[in-house]
């Protein structure tokens, strides 16, 4: 299509890279282990590989407190093994996305031990500082995200300093012209080493009021984890006015390289703010998670659905996530261990609907999340401390399972997770050689929205008067129509509708060979858990 758009037509692999696969034997995945495997993700039909953070961090939140902005973490490889790593994607047309985290960083980062020094430090104003309230009591009442309040105290300057996730990550003082310069200067260093595009954390938390005043008293039944965080109207501490700007800012620097993408995560997740912040000028795309609280219910999906394309106007493209590194994967929520055939209908509705998909990695062949039983064994600081109302989210990052031999074939050391138990019959291997695999489905779907300029690009119609447990839509183009219909049910469903018309349709695609669909009787036939897609004659 002349005004192809590798972003919009295409599909978009998220990378977790500590558990993608190890090349030095030190339990850690990394760069070279993701060269290694491109070939698994050029074959399984992607577009783009989106990185979750490599650049050098403590690991306070393992990767997401940055400590160099333009470097890459010695434990994933060298700035070398990264451009090997652009090269050979390019080489077999995959894109590269990086995660860039700039509302904070981290407090090994040189800005911030230089600010910790004093008041007079150039780097000071970098963070949000303030002085305490009367009797030494934080500047205001705002909540972290990850428990407590969102202020620490230094006691060598006698001042608190902000950070609305760990005391570990300090937030960054946008205001501040020197914050405001080098962060938009990592947009172009990255840009120039010739990444495709970016996706930006929380980034709808990147200014505060700057008058810092508390949030109002918010009343509801009971907060998930009773943080002080839940219990608060968040007008001051995200979504401020002076983001749009900043947002216009950004997009023209991408716009100022060929084909750059940026897609962004607000914070909490929200439709709304997703709808406002990728209107036309500012983000390209923006995250709507909510397929990620949806029951396996095809009416929560369709209202999903509609809700989000009432929120964007003509000219926004939407996004669709089932999973990534801080949920539940869709296998453990939705699936049964020995079936998927609700998983393949996951795939479906994510692969055929209006907007550009993202595959979390792993979930081409049904992983699941590994146990945790016991606080001593999390690793993510979130569950040690919500423990046991959040048990964390190592169980969605454990390590890619390749084969069936030790470690799943991730290392040949011991993993920094563990490794599911169920690998030695659900890995890429097994998988790749049974042609009814949930890979193979993954990959033949991919293959069907290559071919389909309705799957990539065609207006989304959903249909009413189904069956309670069907879902149904048409893909259209003017030179196609496709319908697809998902039988959420573990039963058969058969029923007639006004655009059902067998005499109209021809069976395009199915996770059930042999099953009729299209019957004589004027009547829609789909069996427990199907996928059928049609093209119109």
């Amino acid at each position: 299509m002349e005004d192809s758009l590798w972003w919009k037509d295409g599909v978009i692999y998220q990378i977790y890279p500590r558990s993608y696969y190890d090349t030095t034997g030190d339990g850690i995945g990394d760069i070279p282990g993701i060269i290694q495997k491109l070939d698994h993700i050029a074959d399984l039909g992607v577009d783009a590989i989106w990185l979750s953070p490599i650049y050098p961090s403590p690991d306070a939140d393992f990767g997401y407190d940055v400590s160099d902005y333009c470097a890459i973490d010695p434990k994933f490889g060298s700035m070398a093994d990264f451009e090997r790593l652009l090269e050979e994607a390019h080489t077999r047309q995959l894109r590269v996305i990086l995660d860039l985290v700039l509302n904070h960083t981290s407090e090994q980062h040189p800005w911030f031990r230089d600010a910790r020094r004093g008041k007079d430090s150039k780097y000071r104003n970098y963070y949000i500082w303030a002085k305490p309230k009367a009797g030494g009591k934080p500047p205001n009442n705002w909540g972290s995200s990850f428990g407590g309040r969102a202020w620490t105290y230094d006691e060598a300057s006698g001042e608190y300093y902000l950070h609305l996730f760990y005391k570990e990550q300090p937030d960054l003082n946008w205001r501040n012209p020197g914050v405001h310069d080098a962060m938009l200067d990592v947009f172009r260093f990255w840009c120039e080493k010739g990444v495709d595009g970016f996706r930006l954390d929380v980034f709808n938390l990147y200014y505060k009021h700057a008058d810092l005043p508390d949030n109002p008293r918010r009343l509801i039944p009971r907060p998930p984890f009773g943080r002080r965080f839940d219990w608060q109207e968040h007008l001051y501490d995200y979504d401020q006015p002076e983001l749009m700007p900043l947002l216009v800012e950004i997009r023209e620097i991408l716009d100022s390289y060929p084909q750059r993408y940026l897609v962004g995560e607000t914070f909490p997740d929200n439709a709304e703010a997703a709808a406002l912040y990728s209107a036309p000028g500012y983000l390209h795309a923006a995250f709507n998670f909510e397929f990620t609280h949806c029951p396996w219910s095809a009416r929560r999906f369709r209202r999903a659905i509609h809700r989000w394309e009432s929120l964007l106007g003509a000219e926004q493209w939407p996004t669709y996530v089932l999973g990534n590194h801080d949920v539940s994967r869709p296998a453990s929520r939705f699936g049964r261990e020995g079936d998927d055939d609700r998983l393949k209908v996951a795939a479906a509705l994510l692969l055929s609907l209006r907007g550009t998909p993202f595959i979390y990695y792993g979930d081409e062949i049904g992983m699941r999340d590994i146990p945790i039983r016991r606080r001593e064994d999390v690793l993510d600081p979130v569950g040690r401390r919500f423990w046991p109302l959040f048990k964390g989210r190592d169980g969605c990052r454990s390590p890619m399972q390749w084969t069936a031999t030790q470690n799943a074939g991730f290392s040949t050391a011991e993993p920094w997770l563990p490794v599911h138990k169920n690998h030695v019959a659900r890995n890429v291997a097994s998988q790749r050689a049974e042609p009814a695999s949930l890979l193979n489905f993954y990959r033949a779907l991919l293959r069907l929205r290559r071919e389909h300029g309705a799957l990539r690009r065609g207006g989304l119609r959903l249909l009413a008067g189904m069956p309670r447990s069907v879902l149904a839509y048409r893909r259209e183009t003017e030179e196609e129509s496709l319908l697809i219909l998902l039988n959420f049910s573990d039963r058969t469903q058969s029923f007639e509708h006004r655009d059902l018309d067998p005499g109209m349709w021809d069976l395009l695609f199915s996770s059930h060979p042999g099953e009729q669909v299209l019957g004589n009787e004027d009547r829609v036939q789909l069996a427990g858990n199907q996928v059928a897609i049609l093209v119109g004659r």
